[in-house]
């Protein structure tokens, strides 16, 4: 039954693949006329872009991570005070 929700999501997810690639027309066109001028526009935009897109999944491994440790301490938990 899972298996039909992540192909569910899958098949979501590739279908929006499209507005993915999209981007401000004014960022794109500042960055194509400092790129003909030689400028480093374009690398500061794109460190800024993966610098925003960092801190989410910092934030996401963080509680994963918090979840799998509470997880393990509730197995093992549940395994003592069966023996």
């Amino acid at each position: 039954m899972k298996k039909r929700y992540y192909i569910l999501f899958f098949i979501t997810f590739l279908s929006f693949c499209n507005t993915v690639f999209s981007q401000c027309a004014m960022c794109k066109a500042v960055v194509e006329s400092d790129m003909e001028s030689g400028g480093k526009t374009a690398l500061g935009i794109n460190n800024g872009i993966l610098y925003l897109m960092l801190i989410p999944y910092l934030l996401i491994a963080l509680v994963g991570f918090f979840i799998y440790k509470n997880y393990k301490k509730n197995s093992s938990s549940i395994e003592n005070h069966e023996q």
